[in-house]
């Protein structure tokens, strides 16, 4: 409820300090007194009062009671208190209950003044707090739209890992697995997840647990002192100390040497690290979200992924489709990516659906974001045709039509060899004609035994 701040009501058995505070405030404001609680609480019942000056010792029931039931019948009043008793554990009580000031008989004119000033500060202060709180509350909703928008689609498989997302989302602490092809957005997921939680104010940090070399695993992690090894030239917070509170993603967590995965579970049972260079053990409060490329059935095999550490990342696990499993949102993804890429209105010719929808995506969304990026530096007019998407033409007719009748990992290795084949054995070449760097290539040719 909004107030005018301009109506006061003074509650004091004792005639002399309630003239005396009427008089001093009646210049500035319209002045409501009362002898008892009984008189005060009509008055509040039939009149728009901003603000109570209430004497802690009154007839019918002590000032407490008195501010208690103001607080509950009408909270955006704003109660001063007024004592002759120098007791701070009243004055403490009464600031615990809700009173926004306090000052002492016999008051000046000053002490009056201060206070009204004072408590006029504290109620701008709440109403700009008020007023942030429902602009976080409408960021809230729009990131809630947001994440919805950036997980485009409609099919049944999309539908249903939204609402997965904004499920796991309400528990804060639960840990997640994100399983899915390259490319699928695990990393959209995750930040989803953090954004629509109770952690959504605190910092969501993003590792590719591949790219970290065993040797600076703790440092990464756990932060290191300056002059704790060599090239420690400065202190360094590590990730368990920068998302505290937050969330922490681990991507391509299938991919963990063995020795790291042992000192990952042991840190994330304990909830305490060690910070390089220090003997301290610090602790920390972190929603772990991971995410692999692999299968459920690779990494929950031992053989590869420790069960222990399996079991603690994978509380919630999440099962991305590929695009292929999911191509009737595939016009609904190209027009999004072709909007938002292009400069001006932008349309997309029918061919192009019948196009993209016979081809088996290898890199996912990914994939499909970087062709349309591609197309829309290409088209002319302003129109996306089929011959903009190039050699993916060539791809789309080679590769079987039918994912039951064929092994995925046959198609994978299908299509890079048909792109080796294309480019000439052009390793940099091909691997753009997949929309793939060239180190996942060469990864994915070792795999398939085309190295």
């Amino acid at each position: 409820m909004e107030t005018s701040g301009r109506n006061i009501l003074i509650i004091d058995d004792d005639p002399v300090y309630r003239r005396l505070s009427s008089s001093i405030l009646k210049e500035r404001f319209t002045v409501f007194t009362a002898d008892a609680p009984s008189a005060g609480f009509e008055i509040l019942k039939n009149e728009k009062i901003d603000y109570v000056i209430c004497d802690y010792r009154l007839p019918e029931m002590d000032g407490l009671g008195v501010l208690e039931r103001i607080k509950t019948d009408h909270p955006h009043i704003e109660v001063i208190m007024v004592s002759d008793s120098g007791n701070m554990d009243t004055v403490i009580e009464a600031l615990r209950r809700g009173a926004v000031d306090y000052f002492k008989k016999p008051f000046t004119p000053a002490d009056i003044w201060m206070s009204i000033e004072k408590t006029q500060r504290f109620t701008k202060l709440k109403k700009d707090f008020q007023l942030e709180k429902n602009k976080s509350s409408r960021l809230r909703q729009w990131v809630d739209k947001e994440v919805s928008i950036q997980m485009i689609g409609e099919s049944p498989a999309i539908e249903e890992i939204k609402n997965q997302v904004r499920l796991v989302a309400r528990t804060p602490d639960t840990s997640v697995l994100i399983i899915g092809e390259s490319g699928t957005g695990k990393e959209l997921v995750a930040r989803g997840i953090h954004d629509l939680s109770a952690r959504r104010d605190e910092l969501f940090g993003a590792v590719n647990m591949s790219a970290i070399p065993e040797s600076l695993f703790e440092s990464e992690f756990f932060g290191h002192k300056k002059g704790s090894f060599t090239g420690a030239i400065a202190d360094k917070a590590g990730w368990f100390e920068t998302t505290d509170k937050g969330s922490l993603f681990l991507d391509e967590i299938g991919d963990m040497p063995h020795n790291l995965q042992v000192k990952l579970l042991r840190v994330l049972e304990e909830k305490k690290y060690i910070k390089v260079g220090t003997q301290k053990e610090q602790t920390f409060d972190i929603r772990i979200i991971a995410a692999t490329n692999k299968s459920l059935e690779q990494i929950s095999n031992p053989k590869f992924f420790r069960t222990d550490l399996f079991h603690r990342i994978g509380t919630f696990i999440i099962h991305l489709p590929p695009l292929r499993k999911r191509k009737e949102d595939i016009p609904l993804l190209v027009e999004y990516f072709s909007e938002k890429m292009a400069k001006s209105n932008i349309q997309v010719a029918p061919e192009v659906f019948d196009l993209l929808q016979s081809y088996s995506f290898p890199g996912n969304i990914r994939e499909l974001r970087n062709l349309i990026e591609r197309a829309v530096i290409l088209c002319k007019d302003n129109i996306i045709k089929a011959e903009n998407f190039g050699i993916i033409k060539k791809l789309a007719h080679s590769a079987p039509q039918e994912e039951d009748s064929y092994d995925l990992q046959e198609v994978e290795k299908r299509a890079i060899s048909k792109a080796l084949d294309i480019s000439g054995d052009d390793q940099e070449e091909a691997a753009k004609l997949l929309n793939i760097d060239s180190k996942t290539l060469s990864k994915k040719m070792k795999q398939h035994g085309l190295l």
